[in-house]
């Protein structure tokens, strides 16, 4: 990532949580985001998406998940921790929409966008609808007391709502 970075092109950073790492491991993970994050200001967002157990293979997931506790904390965390990236997401998708709601009041400031038709978060077991209009969006944010704002891919306003 860091030539990536370097070469001028922005990213997104992501971790995976709630299956059989430790905590320990998930803020290492962040260290290392923060560390290449100083180095090149190339992360546009920090995305933490929870494991969906429910359909996996692996018979080691068996058990393992996350919690609304949990993944509110985590996020939290990165808010504190990773000062330095100017985004945190709560993926709708993965947390379903009402700890992604709560947790604008965690440090998060985007909620992903509408999306027609999420396959992967659902193959694995996600209980969230497969889509969100941008209406129904726009209620979720205001109702959490928040102003919501569409932005591009770079993170470029386009429009208040």
């Amino acid at each position: 990532m860091e030539e990536v970075h370097r070469a001028g092109l922005k990213s997104n950073a992501t971790m995976l949580y709630g299956h059989l790492e430790s905590f320990a491991d998930r803020v290492d993970h962040m260290r290392r985001l923060r560390e290449l994050q100083d180095r090149t200001g190339g992360f546009q967002v920090f995305i933490p998406l929870a494991f969906q157990p429910e359909n996996s293979p692996l018979t080691i997931t068996k058990g393992t998940g996350t919690t609304g506790v949990d993944d509110l904390k985590t996020l939290a965390i990165a808010r504190i921790y990773l000062d330095n990236f100017d985004n945190i997401k709560a993926y709708w998708v993965m947390l379903g929409e009402k700890v992604a709601q709560v947790a604008l009041a965690f440090g998060v400031n985007d909620l992903d966008g509408t999306v027609v038709e999420e396959k992967i978060g659902h193959d694995a077991g996600a209980a969230s609808p497969q889509a969100l209009s941008r209406d129904g969006i726009i209620a979720l944010i205001r109702k959490a007391g928040r102003e919501p704002v569409e932005r591009d891919t770079l993170y470029n306003e386009l429009r208040t709502y």
